[in-house]
């Protein structure tokens, strides 16, 4: 029977995965789609402990996440977007080097 264990380590290893990507993608698009990642790992986590205390609270963070999660991806693409279409570059190395 799969209990709140698994997915605590299901979560945790998403998490891991989405933190690995984060740190080191050059690519702005790939990066975003490691936070996503690791928005899904605390899903995961909400909804097990929703599932397994009987409480509706966990659900409605979760839906809070989603909402988030889509906001963030919203103006992280047009960030990405505007960037590439005045310079013609993603990596995010580049990128930071036109601060000065």
């Amino acid at each position: 029977m799969i209990g709140l264990q698994h997915y605590l380590i299901l979560s945790a290893l998403l998490f891991s995965l989405g933190l690995y990507g984060v740190l080191t993608r050059k690519n702005a698009i790939g990066v975003l789609m490691a936070v996503e990642l690791m928005f899904n790992s605390v899903n995961l986590n909400l909804m097990a402990f929703a599932h397994y205390m009987m409480d509706t609270a966990g659900l409605a963070f979760c839906i809070f996440v989603i909402t988030v999660a889509a906001a963030e991806v919203t103006v992280g693409v047009a960030l990405v977007l505007s960037v590439y279409r005045n310079r013609n570059l993603i990596d995010l190395d580049q990128v930071a080097e036109l601060n000065g």
